[in-house]
């Protein structure tokens, strides 16, 4: 909580629904062999590729906002499971291109089903998926993700005593 503030701060509510969405879509995935952080890359992968993109590990690493290491180590345990496919770029013998494999296609379709009705049911309290206050919602969440941040010097008393 903030000094000024009787209840929780934003950054406080942001980090909790995060969590609450990430256990729900583990839980929900997880008979796909999916966690959350597998089907970011998957979904992603398969609207990109459905733009006619095979992305590099890298392009695909800044479009999720993920780390490019923690992208490669997804990869690489997607490759084992079946699912995508790494090669090389033949453009660029340092990068590696991605695709999905025919089941990859399979498995990830099935995965966004299980994510837009989890999404639909989220959503429910603003009126749905489609509703106005979700859109402004959306907005909203869009402006903060697009608003860079420099973290503060380690020792700003301002950001001492507080939460998230």
């Amino acid at each position: 909580m903030s000094k000024g503030s009787p209840g929780p701060t934003p950054g406080f509510l942001v980090w909790r629904l995060a969590n609450k969405w990430r256990v729900a879509v583990d839980r929900a995935l997880a008979p796909l062999g999916l966690t959350h952080a597998q089907y970011s890359l998957v979904a992603s992968l398969y609207g990109m590729q459905r733009g006619g993109e095979r992305p590099s590990q890298r392009r695909l690493a800044d479009h999720i906002g993920l780390e490019a290491l923690y992208v490669s180590k997804l990869a690489r345990a997607l490759e084992s499971a079946g699912l995508i496919e790494r090669t090389r770029d033949p453009r660029d013998p340092r990068a590696v291109q991605l695709a999905l494999t025919e089941q990859g296609h399979a498995v990830t379709r099935q995965a966004i089903t299980v994510v837009q009705e989890l999404l639909q049911q989220l959503l429910e309290p603003l009126g749905g998926l489609d509703a106005p206050r979700t859109r402004a919602f959306t907005d909203e969440l869009t402006t903060l993700l697009k608003a860079p941040i420099t973290p503060p010097a380690p020792n700003d008393e301002s950001t001492q005593g507080t939460t998230p």
